[in-house]
């Protein structure tokens, strides 16, 4: 049998959905072509995609806020979310844009969100903070933009306490009917937009210490989905679908 190099296992996702089918083309996403596409979007991103994502994001902080500890936001953006955390929560956010940063550090000034100790500009594949440093990692619409998004869910799962929580909400691509069909179409210009309109679910269920017990469609429409995955503390649990 033949030995798999680690180059080939980084691209196993995608060569996978490409043998199976599954895509048509598929948009490369390099991080200066996040900064870019960033840039572009943070003076308008509140007014935009925001108010697109707002109810999912609201649903993820609502059962975020039924835990303890720290948390950690992953691609805080412009901070959208941040005042809809407890304050018993201590909560620190990173991101890849500066512009996003700004935005979110003159929010957390002005609504004086003393709960968030922290918003630093970092990228989610090189997570500098210690092994299991938070009780509970969320990352809200970023594994479609990040270039490598199974490097960026082993950051995740390692920054994470043992019995921790690691949360995805994320848009992930289907295969069939109209959806489909423009996720394909859309698939050449994800350099451009920002984020990749093809994205299999596959891409972040790579971890084996964490273990998905919870996946629910989200509004607008069921475009985003919530995972929630358990850090491997010796205890199974049952996956909860809606």
């Amino acid at each position: 049998m033949k030995m798999m190099s680690q180059t080939d296992y980084r691209r196993q996702p995608a060569l996978l959905e490409r043998a199976q089918g599954r895509i048509v083309g598929i948009g490369r996403i390099d991080e200066s072509a996040v900064l870019d596409a960033y840039r572009r979007w943070a003076p308008v991103y509140d007014y935009t995609f925001g108010l697109v994502a707002r109810q999912g994001r609201r649903h993820s902080v609502e059962v975020i806020n039924q835990s303890r500890g720290r948390v950690l936001e992953v691609g805080v953006g412009t901070g959208l979310s941040l005042p809809d955390y407890k304050k018993q929560l201590e909560v620190v956010g990173i991101d890849l844009s500066p512009e996003m940063l700004e935005k979110a550090r003159e929010r957390v000034a002005g609504e004086r969100l003393d709960h968030v100790t922290g918003l630093h500009e970092m990228d989610a594949g090189d997570l500098k903070f210690p092994d299991g440093s938070f009780d509970t990692v969320v990352a809200m619409f970023v594994m479609t933009v990040v270039p490598e998004p199974e490097v960026v869910m082993r950051e995740l799962s390692r920054v994470t306490k043992p019995g921790g929580e690691v949360m995805l909400v994320n848009h992930f691509s289907q295969r069939e009917g109209v959806r489909g069909w423009v996720e394909r179409r859309m698939a050449p210009f994800a350099d451009k937009i920002g984020w990749r309109s093809v994205f299999d679910i596959s891409r972040v269920q790579v971890c084996d210490d964490l273990e998905l017990v919870e996946r629910k469609a989200l509004r607008p429409l069921g475009l985003f989905t919530m995972l929630r995955f358990a850090k491997s503390d010796g205890v199974r649990r049952q996956v909860a679908a809606e």
